[in-house]
């Protein structure tokens, strides 16, 4: 901890003395404080204190041992690997065994001159401090020392370890031999020499220029080189040329001199022996040197290790003839043989990968074993722009050498990279507010982008949906096909029907008809027809399937949303066929007022929807099936108006011109109740969200909405107490006119179905 380093201590030594003799010197291994009395161990490396128990424990546990497993164990805080553990207490200059304990010494030191030698490779001197942990401080001898090039001398600390250098030019020889070394004082060796000098070759017809005190091959006084070429100079004969390779002087003697030339061309016979046969002595190194007539028999170029091939010529001066024998010789590449006379090359062509990886040697008889590509590797470099123009490679190829000169912006101008920008360096990034055109006019809110097209508005803007039914909050602006999730219900192009689909976009029916069954009242019976869409023909003349009695009420409930909407429901689906065998309906009293009423509007011409007395529109109309529903569930219906009721006199009295309350979501029975008490009311309603969390929000509008003056409750009670009791069953009354206490048999009825109480 910093709190425990002493301020006056600036040396890695005196924190040690001044944490041991104060105790607070943690053991990196078992994490406990070093005790001024226990035995310790010191790492001349990094110079941390153990405990010598925990230091034993370390080196042997198997989390110590060095990586290669045979440098022994690592210390805990440096890793410095040492192969011997320690076994005794010694003090920190490793004179004293044991050393005990001095109060006015330093914990676990000897009180002894320490005398180790110091970390600087060139001071002679001991350390003369007394015992101590940590590294030995630098020498305080002061000691003569000579500058770099050796010319002055000075004196400072032997621990000193930077080099002195002067202000005087070096002077010394440079590795030509020739010049002396320009630079002031300068530490290593000098430079080498940087002049240039023209060198010639042995021949005479090259020169090159080269730096002074490069190593010249040979020097004969005349060349420095060898040119590799034909020597070609006049010979000591003064007749023939020199043909060996660019030579040092002087050239061989010429190989046809008569003091030269012992035997005949083809080294069988000593000139000697021919000259006592009678040919003429050579007297110049023109002169024809004697054949001695054998077979020539030098070996050829052409054969095998097995059999040698020789000249069949006699004995000749000059090169051989060709040979005229024939043998089994492979091809260079050793994959076919033939009788041939010469080398040939087989047909076969190399399938190793070339160095490159990628293809393929394809050489005609190979016998090449590196296979070098030849190829340019032209994979595109990591710009993207250009192609590797290097042979091709294996790896990855090399960053784009290309750039540019001219600084790169951002879109706005607002950051800059200035040249040279490498070839494909991405435009900087910028955080200003994007300056680009955009479609709408919102906010920006995305930063300058390198990018051509911007990212999505997202700005939350009110839009309609794609079929026009509700106006949605809260839609982001790029967003532009939105579905309510409401049925279409636009009217098709037959004009009787509407749209079922889910709030889509574009025409309901495109190429199609409508197939909906069609929903014109029959003449006779005032059933829909159910035949298939015809607007443009009349409805055809069939019989009608319609059945007529009392409908369980549950059931016409989940139908009547089809009705609604345009669609028309098979009733008798909805019948059993027991029920179906029931007698019809009688005619109530209701029936015959109807019947009345008809004949009247027929004899004084009057229209059946015409309403003269404003009768039908004097009070709020009440739907069948809303009371019905309202008779399933008076509380929520009764709930429901309350609320409407208090929401119509709050805007009609307060200064706004509208009010909203938002129901939570319910299910769809529900939210449907709501919206057909809305229109009673005048008030608007609009469904949000999806399943299962679809809400309906209604609002009043000032001078639109009104309280009927008879709500949905209030008329289901007047209904409630007109209703007539319920007749008497015909055995109750018999058992009543007998009074025999329901011991006689009751007369055999049929049993009368109650409709209202059939379940789903």
């Amino acid at each position: 901890k910093q709190s425990d380093v002493p301020k006056n201590k600036e040396t890695h030594t005196g924190s040690l003395i001044e944490q041991l003799t104060t105790e607070k010197y943690e053991c990196m291994v078992c994490c406990e404080v070093v005790r001024i009395v226990a035995p310790v161990w010191s790492c001349q490396n990094c110079y941390h204190v153990f405990h010598l128990n925990c230091i034993k424990k370390w080196a042997r546990s198997p989390a110590s041992q060095a990586e290669d497993g045979n440098s022994g164990w690592r210390c805990p805080a440096c890793q410095n690997a040492s192969t011997q553990v320690p076994k005794t207490y010694t003090c920190f200059c490793g004179k004293v065994h044991n050393p005990e304990w001095n109060r006015n010494e330093i914990p676990h030191s000897c009180g002894e001159l320490c005398g180790k030698k110091r970390q600087c490779s060139d001071c002679p001197h001991l350390c003369n401090i007394l015992c101590h942990p940590g590294p030995c401080p630098s020498c305080p001898a002061f000691v003569t020392k000579t500058c770099e090039c050796g010319q002055t001398s000075h004196s400072v600390r032997c621990g000193q370890s930077t080099k002195i250098r002067c202000s005087n030019v070096c002077g010394n020889i440079l590795n030509c031999g020739k010049h002396n070394c320009t630079q002031v004082c300068h530490a290593g060796k000098c430079s080498p020499c940087q002049l240039t000098v023209q060198q010639v070759c042995y021949c005479g017809s090259n020169f090159k220029e080269v730096l002074c005190g490069t190593k010249e091959e040979f020097s004969d006084g005349f060349g420095n080189f060898s040119c590799q070429n034909i020597c070609g100079k006049k010979l000591n004969c003064g007749r023939h040329n020199c043909t060996q390779v660019c030579h040092p002087q002087p050239c061989q003697l010429c190989p046809r001199l008569p003091q030269v030339v012992y035997r005949c061309p083809c080294g069988q016979t000593p000139l000697s022996k021919l000259l006592e046969l009678g040919c003429v002595e050579r007297k110049i190194c023109t002169d024809p040197i004697p054949s001695c007539g054998k077979t020539c028999g030098k070996p050829l170029a052409c054969g095998s290790y097995e059999l040698i091939h020789t000249c069949e010529s006699l004995c000749h001066e000059g090169e051989c003839r060709p040979c005229s024998r024939t043998s089994n010789i492979y091809c260079r590449c050793g994959f076919k043989k033939k009788v041939t006379a010469i080398t040939f090359m087989c047909d076969k062509r190399c399938n190793k990968k070339r160095s490159c990886g990628r293809h393929k040697c394809n050489e005609v008889c190979c016998v090449d074993t590196e296979h070098k590509c030849s190829l340019v590797c032209g994979r595109k470099l990591n710009c993207g722009l250009h192609r590797c123009e290097e042979p091709c490679h294996r790896g990855s190829c090399q960053t784009c050498w290309q750039t540019s000169f001219d600084e790169l912006t951002c879109y706005c101008g607002e950051s800059v990279i200035y040249p040279p920008v490498p070839c494909g360096t991405q435009p900087p990034e910028c955080k200003k507010t994007c300056t680009r055109p955009h479609d709408c006019d919102h906010p920006v809110y995305h930063s300058c982008h390198s990018e051509e097209k911007c990212p999505p508005c997202t700005y939350l803007t009110q839009k309609w949906c794609m079929g026009k039914h509700e106006l949605r909050s809260n839609i982001p602006c790029h967003l532009t096909d939105i579905s309510c999730g409401l049925r279409c219900n636009q009217m098709l192009k037959c004009g009787m029907h509407k749209c079922k689909r889910i709030c889509h976009k574009g025409e309901c029916l495109i190429d199609e008809e409508c197939k909906q069954p069609c929903t014109i009242p029959r003449l006779y019976c005032n059933h829909p027809c159910m035949a298939p869409c015809h607007p443009s023909s009349p409805c055809p003349t069939t019989s009608c399937y319609a059945k007529v009695g009392r409908i369980a009420a549950i059931s016409i409930a989940t139908k009547l949303t089809d009705l609604q909407l345009g669609d028309s429901v098979e009733i008798s689906r909805l019948i059993t066929k027991k029920e179906m065998k029931q007698a019809r309906l009688q005619c109530d009293e209701e029936c015959l007022a109807l019947q009345r009423n008809r004949r009247l509007a027929e004899a004084l011409e009057i229209d059946d929807n015409s309403d003269p007395f404003n009768i039908r529109s004097s009070g709020p109309k009440y739907s069948d099936l809303l009371k019905e529903d309202a008779r399933k569930d008076l509380k929520f219906v009764s709930d429901i108006e309350k609320e409407m009721r208090m929401l119509v006199e709050a805007v009609n009295k307060g200064k706004h011109t509208k009010k909203s309350h938002c129901y939570p979501p319910m299910n769809r029975d529900h939210r449907r109740i709501i919206h057909e008490l809305a229109q009673v009311y005048g008030i608007e309603s609009v469904s949000y969200d999806n399943e299962p969390k679809r809400n309906v929000v209604i609002t009043a509008v000032k001078g639109k909405s009104i309280c009927p003056s008879n709500t949905l409750t209030s008329v289901l009670d007047k209904e409630m107490q007109s209703r007539p009791p319920p007749p008497i069953p015909h055995y109750k009354q018999a058992d009543k006119s007998s009074g025999n206490g329901g011991l006689s048999k009751p007369l055999k009825e049929e049993p009368v179905i109650d409709y209202f109480d059939v379940q789903d």
